[in-house]
């Protein structure tokens, strides 16, 4: 019941356009209804030809034969338009939904999952989540149209016959389904598992190979990567075995529908009540009919996997705060609410700044401007979440147009303290205050595989060549760019790969800028540089306040988190972090 709670909840998320789904089933139906027609229809024109009637008296019998074949195609083609389309926008919606709830949740979210199990939600488990309306909603409710309409024109034509089509259709649609979910329930969940471990495994040893050399784990992550994907197989060899099962109550249903419709039609031919070309419509039709029903052991098995998938959505969604049974129309309402109050404050600020500008002469000077505090920390203890050490910063003040460097042992928190000022996740104990929006960078932000512009443009999409120019010249790589051959529109390797990291940290910079934020916060911007490298490089980040002073978007302060020592000289303020303590 938690699987078909969790994918009613996401299917719920994503809106899913009922109509469209109601089109789909129609479609099919007319899809599959022609076969069972054209099957139907083929029987008598067989067994009524073997009469050796006048040719012109199966003319309109040939003719019927063709529309149903071509309908048959036409039918199918229009409505796997429709049930793709219904699939693919359904995915979109999801994939959108998860990122956005990603993007505002709490940063220990994704801390807390490996790349490649984030991956896997976001990719293989959306697709199968988007999936149960093509291969398990549209398949099933075909298949009862179709069955339903079969029984009664069999019904029509001989009664007894309709009541074992009726059976043989009962065992291959329920019977067949229900084995195939009995043993793929298990299955689907150690599979969507094994799927998310593989994927991460890979990822791992993919983006962490060279320490693996090093350190001589190699060996060891290939053989639980092996491991892993040795379970993910067991698990799809056990659907298959679902599966067959199945497949095998539908052939006994089959066979069930068509020994009985003998049994029943032979009688009926003697006595008088069934015609011999009846007959052969009689037993040869249910081979049409039951067509409907051999998708619906894969549609059983479908549910399962999406269940599967939509509960490890629901997990990812939990921890963002967000309820995954949240009414999507409500969600929409909050957050165009929250976009109104936030207009206002826009507006509010708006005529707040034009008054200050105004009384600005009167009211304060420039010296006491430059004085103001941009971060300012009050009795600040920081940590991950409560039930990890935390360590005790206390109080600091930085002036707009200064810098300061963070230092300390690893572990001992500063990055955490980097990521609470940037607001990202909440102080322990004690407050912080910033003038403005603060931009944390990490070492390992992610470089694209795209031209230099559109590395920069990740920031901010309006990004020009002009702007661009200005903050790679702040980030100090303006002899760099004049040496490539194409410029701005050179293409940079995957992750970076074909730069220096010196290089590769300096792009990262240039990108932090071009995003307009007043606060810059910067995570080892040194490591892994030699030593002149990783001077140069901190010397022209702690001086970005001073460097962009006057322009349009200036720098009111810099915080870099750093092991080099050397950035202690260039810095206005030094915050020293010693080793975390245990809560």
């Amino acid at each position: 019941m938690g699987e078909v709670r969790a994918l009613i909840a996401a299917m719920r998320l994503i809106d899913v356009p009922w109509t469209s789904v109601i089109r789909a089933i129609t479609l099919g139906t007319l899809a599959l209804g022609s076969a069972v027609g054209l099957g139907a229809a083929s029987a008598w024109l067989i067994a009524r030809a073997s009469q050796m009637p006048p040719v012109l008296s199966l003319s309109m019998v040939v003719v019927t034969v063709r529309a149903l074949g071509i309908s048959r195609g036409l039918m199918r083609y229009l409505e796997r338009l429709a049930s793709h389309q219904v699939a693919l926008k359904s995915m979109g919606a999801l994939r959108t939904a998860l990122y956005e709830r990603l993007a505002t949740g709490p940063t220990g979210v994704v801390s807390t999952l490996r790349r490649g199990d984030v991956l896997a939600r976001i990719g293989a488990d959306v697709d199968h989540v988007g999936d149960v309306v093509v291969r398990a909603i549209i398949p099933a409710a075909v298949s009862a149209s179709v069955s339903l309409l079969s029984i009664v024109a069999m019904m029509l034509l001989l009664p007894e016959g309709g009541l074992w089509l009726a059976l043989g259709l009962a065992i291959a649609g329920i019977l067949g389904p229900w084995l195939t979910a009995l043993g793929a329930r298990r299955a689907e969940t150690d599979s969507a598992a094994a799927r998310g471990e593989v994927t991460a495994r890979s990822l791992d040893l993919v983006d962490h190979a060279s320490e693996m050399i090093v350190t001589g784990n190699v060996a060891a992550a290939i053989k639980s990567l092996r491991t892993a994907d040795q379970r993910w197989k067991d698990s799809t060899q056990a659907g298959a075995r679902a599966l067959a099962a199945g497949a095998a109550a539908g052939t006994l249903g089959l066979a069930v529908a068509v020994l009985g419709a003998l049994l029943a039609g032979i009688p009926a031919v003697t006595s008088g009540r069934l015609g011999e070309v009846t007959l052969a419509v009689v037993v040869l039709t249910p081979l049409a009919a039951f067509e409907s029903t051999l998708v619906l052991p894969a549609a059983a098995i479908q549910l399962h996997r999406s269940g599967a998938a939509a509960l490890r959505l629901s997990d990812l969604l939990e921890r963002t705060g967000v309820s995954p049974t949240t009414d999507r129309a409500a969600q929409r309402a909050t957050d165009r609410a929250a976009q109104r109050d936030a207009d206002r404050a826009a507006q509010r600020a708006e005529i707040l700044h034009h008054q200050r500008n105004d009384d600005h002469a009167q009211s304060i000077s420039a010296a006491s401007q430059d004085r103001e505090a941009v971060i300012e920390l009050i009795d600040l203890k920081v940590g991950w979440s409560p039930d990890t050490p935390a360590a005790e910063i206390g109080s600091l003040r930085l002036s707009r147009g200064t810098s300061a460097v963070i230092v300390g042992p690893s572990g001992s928190g500063k990055t955490t303290l980097l990521a609470t000022i940037a607001g990202l996740i909440d102080p322990i104990a004690g407050t912080v205050h910033t003038s403005g929006p603060a931009l944390l960078t990490t070492e390992d932000a992610h470089v694209f595989q795209t031209t230099v512009l559109e590395n920069l443009r990740v920031a901010r999409g309006d990004v020009d060549a002009d702007e661009a120019r200005a903050a790679l010249n702040l980030a100090g790589l303006t002899p760099w760019l004049t040496s490539l051959p194409n410029g701005l529109d050179t293409m940079v390797g995957a992750d970076a790969s074909t730069i220096s990291g010196g290089e590769r940290r300096r792009l990262l910079i240039a990108r932090s800028l071009v995003a307009r934020q007043p606060i810059l916060l910067i995570d080892e911007p040194a490591e892994h540089l030699d030593r002149a490298s990783a001077d140069a490089l901190v010397k022209d980040l702690l001086s970005l306040p001073a460097r962009t002073a006057g322009s349009d978007h200036p720098v009111e302060a810099v915080v870099i988190a750093s092991h080099h020592l050397g950035a202690i000289d260039f810095a206005d303020q030094v915050i020293r972090v010693t080793a975390a303590i245990s809560q």
